[in-house]
């Protein structure tokens, strides 16, 4: 009999890759908590057809796929999570700028959202609890950036997600929890119809002719891996044994400047590359890359999808959906 992973988030970018490697495994039963307040249905629909898999709304149905559309803060999640084995918790209030304009509610997701999931995890016995997290809890730092540093978050975002990496140490050390706590890159890829992060942006303005702009000299570096990388990263987490309690950066270990990004998109687009360079922003971190190093000897973890290769696929797939 498959096992079950609740994924929250499940039609959001990270959730839809995840979605679509799970199905390509067939090892796993899936259940989507999704409010669609950004998640896109009809890419999970099309997702679902390449595989072949039909899906339900209703949770007693015996299908491969459940759909249901709940809010990660609801007080009534009972029925789907007693039917979990494990939750990939993905569903946030994502990004530094929104967290600046309202930090009450990046709290309110992020951090009341991650408690309300945890609880119910301990209440039915939520075999692995895996947590997304990013680079921002640890703000500024001399990269490469690894699991030792300490945390020191610029912006509301990163300190609502240290909280929920807390909580997650904390509900492992208190209950007995098997929560992981997975601190992503800068993620870029396939399905990601919506992101405001940088590749996204990048590709739907270029596609449309507009300008791409960069935010201070360009020279500010990121650690960008693929989707379909994570994707594996994450089942792995779910995976491995007796890695409680860990937290685990995850990356590709090559640091690349925004200036250099735009080098690589302008060999793969067809349209001439209007740059326009803006003021800075606060709370944006000017370096960043990670070390994968323990990802790589506790979970096996190799990244298979270097730039190049994955900006010609994001932009591949961002040209047939115009």
């Amino acid at each position: 009999m498959k096992e079950t992973i609740l994924i929250t988030g499940g039609a959001g970018f990270v959730g839809l890759n995840l979605l679509d490697f799970l199905l390509k495994l067939n090892k796993y039963k899936v259940i989507i908590l999704d409010n669609l307040s950004s998640g896109n249905l009809s890419l999970f629909k099309e997702i679902l057809e390449k595989h072949g898999v039909i899906y339900s709304e209703n949770l007693s149905d015996d299908v491969s796929v459940i759909f249901c559309k709940r809010d990660i803060r609801d007080k009534n999640l009972d029925d789907i999570i007693k039917k979990s084995d494990y939750v990939v918790h993905l569903a946030a209030q994502t990004g530094v700028i929104p967290s600046i304009e309202n930090p009450f509610k990046d709290a309110d997701v992020n951090v009341l959202g991650t408690l309300n999931l945890l609880n119910y995890s301990v209440k039915y016995g939520i075999k692995r609890f895996v947590f997304s997290s990013s680079a921002a809890p640890l703000g500024e730092q001399t990269p490469p950036l690894n699991e030792e540093k300490i945390p020191s978050p610029l912006s509301p975002y990163g300190a609502s997600k240290l909280a929920g990496e807390g909580y997650c140490k904390a509900f492992y050390g208190s209950f007995g929890l098997e929560t992981v706590v997975l601190r992503f890159s800068n993620v870029y890829g396939i399905y990601s119809y919506h992101k405001g992060s940088v590749v996204a942006e990048f590709y739907r303005r270029i596609i449309k002719g507009e300008p791409i702009f960069i935010y201070g000299d360009g020279e500010q570096t990121r650690d960008f891996i693929y989707a379909g990388d994570l994707s594996r990263a994450i089942v792995k987490a779910i995976e491995k044994r007796q890695i409680g309690g860990e937290i685990f950066q995850l990356g590709t270990g090559v640091e690349t400047s925004v200036n250099k990004l735009v080098e690589y998109i302008r060999d793969i687009v067809e349209n001439e590359i209007r740059v326009e360079y803006k003021p800075e922003r606060k709370g944006e971190i000017r370096r960043n890359y990670t070390s994968i190093e323990k990802a790589k000897k506790i979970l096996g973890f190799n990244p298979e999808i270097d730039l190049k290769k994955g900006l010609r696929l994001t932009y591949d797939w961002f040209k047939e959906k115009n």
